[in-house]
């Protein structure tokens, strides 16, 4: 008898349900790996047992995934003497900063045309 491929064996571990969790389990692990760019890994894992004297086997497997997770956001902040946090260099010089307008499309007033030119 010739030696059937493990796919043919997998579709029938717990009637396909291995291969529809590794199937989920690696679509997350692809999607996280092209977000961060980090390493994932999938690992599918079968255990055979002998159950009994009638040469049946218990095939239990597992499947664990390692999905790499996105770097947290950090928040940069400066301490003061009271032990408080703030956002803004207490050390840095307040700089007097005030809006521009810019003239644009939006600022343009259309004139109408007179009679005759049109």
């Amino acid at each position: 008898m010739a030696l059937k491929p493990i796919t043919e064996t997998l579709r029938h571990v717990r009637s396909g349900l291995l291969i529809t969790e590794a199937s989920e389990q690696l679509a997350e692990v692809v999607r996280a790996v092209e977000n961060t760019g980090k390493a994932g890994k999938l690992v599918i894992e079968l255990q055979v047992k002998k159950l009994s004297r009638s040469g049946a086997l218990e095939i239990i497997d597992k499947v664990t995934s390692k999905v790499p997770a996105e770097a947290t956001l950090t928040t940069m902040m400066y301490p003061t003497p009271d032990g408080n946090l703030i956002t803004e260099d207490p050390r840095q010089a307040k700089l007097d900063l005030k809006a521009v307008r810019v003239m644009g499309a939006a600022d343009v007033t259309p004139i109408k045309p007179t009679s005759g030119e049109e």
